[in-house]
């Protein structure tokens, strides 16, 4: 899988992505991953990817055109019609990133993730995105750091990338709508704190039956909110 990164700061996520099992993947070829600097995309002498924004306000907007020369200098680059790729727009406006998401864009062929800055980006940008996409009620000073999530998020359900997928299996949200459960490994005591005994019994199935109804108390307590509850909902009930 191809992922494709349009931002200004391309050298802020070479290191960050090519560290760890995003790095070891790259090497062995079950993905790749591309940093394009938005500014070779401009038209102008001084390589300018920003302007006011029509209609007064603070800070500067990011232009529409560099974007969409480099989106559509990407696709050039693709496999033609067989190709399966997503445009995505990185920012705090879209609608949330899930674990499903990831899964569903590991059977593409490649992502391209466009990454703002300043106070957003020109609005018509959107016409040529597939998604806008948001990783959280905040705001980030830009989209490098969302880009980065997405890419292992995704690489992570790419096969191939983690050695094991058992270790997938057993993440928060796959397949369920719900958290991992605690994990533990040695020493069996720490400060008088110790591991849950039955985890040390060897009883395959008692294991994964405390495992599941642990991750389920996890969820009530931190992430009340799906399994349809609210935070008030939990404490009452203790």
């Amino acid at each position: 899988m191809r992922f494709d990164i349009l931002t200004i700061f391309p050298d802020a996520l070479r290191g960050l992505l090519s560290a760890g099992i995003l790095g070891q993947a790259q090497a062995s070829g079950v993905i790749d991953v591309r940093l394009h600097d938005l500014r070779a995309f401009t038209d102008d002498p001084h390589r300018i990817v920003d302007d006011r924004p029509y209609g007064g306000g603070a800070g500067m907007l990011m232009k529409v055109d560099p974007f969409v020369r480099g989106i559509e200098a990407i696709k050039a680059e693709g496999d033609g019609e067989c190709y399966r790729v997503r445009t995505i727009l990185l920012s705090p406006q879209g609608r949330l990133f899930r674990q499903r998401d990831a899964a569903d864009w590991a059977r593409l062929d490649g992502l391209i993730l466009l990454c703002g800055r300043y106070e957003g980006v020109d609005e018509r940008v959107l016409e040529f995105v597939d998604e806008e996409i948001s990783i959280g009620d905040y705001v980030l000073a830009g989209g490098e750091v969302a880009a980065a999530v997405l890419v292992e998020a995704t690489a992570r359900m790419t096969p191939g990338v983690v050695g094991k997928f058992d270790s997938i299996e057993s993440d928060s949200f796959y397949d369920k709508p719900r958290l991992g459960s605690p994990q533990y490994t040695r020493p069996p005591e720490f400060r008088g704190l110790r591991v849950p005994e039955v985890l040390l019994s060897g009883d395959h199935a008692k294991i994964e039956a405390f495992r599941e109804a642990e991750a389920w108390k996890k969820t009530m307590r931190n992430r009340p909110e799906l399994l349809g509850l609210s935070l008030e909902e939990t404490t009452e009930d203790g």
